[in-house]
């Protein structure tokens, strides 16, 4: 029976670089142009194929619909916590998680630091979108026409003499943010705190969610807190692999 199944399951990613015919199937799974007519067949019942014209078999739409209700249901927070707890119990800064939503940037999971010196931010609570290293993050993925837009709808308040004045540099803030995979917010909506952020990735490369350490300058000076860089944007990584459902090679 689980040779079946794997056969079967063999049979989608085959069809994934297009349509195949019955031979090609057979070829590929090894096996009696019979056996390979009674899965194809099986996976067309359920909708997950669907034969052509000319004769040949591609990936059904129940596929496609499939897909989209498993992203629509991921929970990013789900997936994170135990990397974001993981790195915290590395590093013993504070570790946020946000996502963009409905034109504001909110915290949805954070990991509290070790040091007695708190963070004031909670769950749920909208961060400072103009400073901010995940709000940078979760913007710059949008489109040239979304940035500019957003950006020229946005308030500019001067948190520290180191906040984002304009749009124009925001947006500028945004390509650069864009283009390095990752962010940083060094004093810009509290003087005393700093902050490097990295994106988190879906199946089509798109950016989910942010997540970000912070540690206030007592703690740790932002030069030494810009050395951990490489470690959050690891971790980052291994949230998109598993968030976007990436396979590991065996």
């Amino acid at each position: 029976m689980s040779q079946t199944v794997d056969r079967a399951l063999s049979i989608l990613p085959l069809l994934a670089q297009g349509p195949a015919d019955l031979g090609q199937v057979a070829q590929r799974l090894d096996v009696h142009k019979s056996t390979a007519l009674r899965l194809l067949r099986t996976l067309h019942d359920h909708g997950l194929v669907f034969r052509q014209q000319d004769q040949r078999y591609r990936l059904g739409a129940r596929l496609f619909a499939l897909a989209q209700e498993a992203i629509e249901n991921l929970d990013v927070r789900e997936i994170a916590h135990s990397h974001l707890v993981t790195l915290n119990e590395q590093i013993g800064h504070t570790v946020h998680l946000a996502v963009y939503e409905e034109n504001e940037v909110l915290y949805i999971d954070k990991v509290e630091s070790r040091y007695p010196v708190r963070m004031y931010s909670r769950i749920g609570k909208p961060v400072a979108i103009t400073v901010a290293a995940v709000a940078k993050l979760l913007l710059a993925d949008l489109s040239e026409s979304e940035r500019r837009m957003i950006a020229e709808r946005l308030d500019y308040p001067m948190y520290t003499p180191r906040s984002t004045p304009n749009a124009a540099a925001f947006l500028k803030e945004l390509a650069t943010v864009r283009e390095q995979g990752w962010a940083t917010d060094l004093g810009g909506h509290e003087e005393s705190i700093n902050c490097i952020g990295a994106p988190i990735r879906g199946a089509g490369g798109k950016v989910v969610a942010a997540m970000s350490v912070s540690a206030p300058n007592v703690v740790v000076t932002a030069e030494e807190l810009l050395t951990l860089l490489p470690l959050v944007r690891r971790t980052a990584d291994a949230i998109s692999r598993e968030y976007s459902g990436a396979v590991t090679p065996h």
